[in-house]
């Protein structure tokens, strides 16, 4: 039911008030003054009030200020005795929905009031869904309590009050596109576009046009002028994903915009200025790329300014099973579901795969299970084939009893000093021990080194 608050010093006009409106099938609260009205939006939730302009200790045309400061949602409808035109501009001004004179517009209330609860439901809805949207894309919404991803975070955090160009690194999958959204939705530019660019998903050309725009006939089929997504993106933040794979004159492009904060549009002589702050991701090795001519060392360093590695799945198997439940949950929710857990066998063999993929293949895997599933849990039979043919003797979570003089014992203690050495680093712990990464992560599996 809709609650109404009326604030009017006249009893007997606002009793009568109330009964109409109640009669609408609102809740209709009263009050005398101004101090009683504020008291009675502490104490309650109110869709609507309706207040005079004139009380006992102040004016409804300043109440309205007060009242929208605090509580935005509520829409506020002004009655006066005496209607002139400065009070109800500036009542307006203030944020009040209407303003109308009692006696002569009585019969204007209750329409009124349907339209100001239309409206103020629609704020509230609107309101609710910034809300989601802010805790989707925040550090909030990031699962996970791993040693690894909570240190990432915190420095995703440290560096997002500032306009400091990141660059993020790690395999694919593992949940760049996401933190740097959440860096983004944490920094000063919150308010402003977050525009996102994948930038292997574009043949070259395209990625130009795409990146900095171009103008009419500037090559075949440019009919009109085209903006950028860096000024798409102005005031705000862009993010790069797949940076390792643009070409060297773009990079040159890219390194002027980082430098200069200017670019010139496809066709176009003259530069186009505009303030963005960059956020990179790449799932190369730089430092290799830039050892064969593949990518710029001075653009590297102006996008490392701040570099922050995300880890891999099997770098962070603790989390593999609340974003298994969090994927469950939305997913049965996405094609109504009742299905609410997962069986304690389907969370071992999620455990046991080695997830080349990352978050990306563990949502897929998720998905299709979910699809499959029609019992209320998630069983083994749903998960895809190479999963459930993992060694049976592997689920039973126990780790081999290794004898201290055994070839087996040193190997596992070699890879483990390594591994601390290396900072748990995959690939570069496989070049030192002079294996391929497929053998150290097979490796890791039978000694059960996380």
């Amino acid at each position: 039911m809709k609650k109404i608050l009326i604030i009017d010093d006249e009893e007997k006009l606002r009793s009568l008030m109330a009964r109409i409106i109640g009669l609408e099938g609102f809740e209709v609260i009263q009050a005398g003054d101004c101090k009683s009205g504020l008291k009675k939006l502490d104490q309650n939730s109110f869709d609507v009030v309706l207040c005079d302009v004139k009380l006992p200790d102040g004016n409804g045309v300043d109440l309205t200020i007060s009242i929208k400061e605090k509580y935005p949602q509520i829409e506020i409808i002004l009655l006066t005795a005496y209607g002139n035109i400065p009070d109800g501009v500036q009542a307006i001004k203030n944020g009040a929905f209407d303003y109308i004179v009692k006696g002569d517009d009585n019969n204007k209330i209750i329409p009124l009031l349907h339209r100001a609860i239309e409206k103020s439901g629609l704020t509230q809805r609107i309101a609710q869904l910034e809300s989601k949207l802010e805790t989707k894309y925040s550090f909030d919404g990031i699962v996970g309590t791993s040693k690894n991803l909570l240190q990432a975070i915190d420095l995703a955090k440290k560096v997002s009050v500032t306009d400091t160009t990141v660059l993020l690194t790690g395999e694919t999958g593992t949940g760049k596109e996401v933190f740097a959204a959440a860096i983004h939705q944490s920094s000063l530019r919150k308010d402003q576009s977050f525009v996102a660019i994948n930038c292997s998903a574009f043949s070259h050309d395209l990625l130009e046009s795409e990146m900095f725009g171009h103008i009419a006939g500037s090559f075949t089929g440019a009919s009109k002028d085209k903006k950028g997504l860096f000024e798409e993106a102005n005031n705000g933040t862009i993010f790069l994903d797949e940076v390792g794979e643009m070409a060297l004159d773009l990079q040159a492009k890219l390194l002027r915009v980082i430098e200069n904060g200017e670019y010139i549009k496809v066709g176009e002589s003259k530069p186009t200025k505009v303030n963005v702050r960059i956020i990179a991701a790449t799932n190369r090795d730089l430092a290799k790329e830039i050892e064969i001519g593949h990518f710029r060392q001075d653009l590297f360093y102006r996008l490392s300014v701040f570099q922050i590695q995300l880890p891999s799945l099997r770098d962070r198997t603790i989390d593999i099973e609340p974003l298994a439940n969090y994927f469950l949950n939305f997913f049965a929710l996405k094609t109504n579901k009742k299905i609410k857990n997962l069986s304690g066998e389907f969370v071992q063999l999620l455990k046991l795969h080695t997830w080349p993929g990352n978050i990306r293949e563990l949502k897929n895997v998720l998905e299709r299970s979910v699809i499959l599933e029609t019992e209320n849990v998630l069983t083994t039979s749903c998960l895809p084939l190479e999963i459930q043919n993992l060694k049976a003797s592997k689920t039973n979570g126990e780790t081999p009893v290794l004898s201290a003089f055994s070839l087996a014992s040193a190997e596992k203690i070699h890879i483990q000093k390594v591994l601390n050495y290396t900072n748990h680093n995959k690939t570069e712990t496989a070049k030192l021990l002079n294996i391929a990464l497929t053998t150290l992560y097979r490796k890791l599996e039978e000694y059960k080194i996380s």
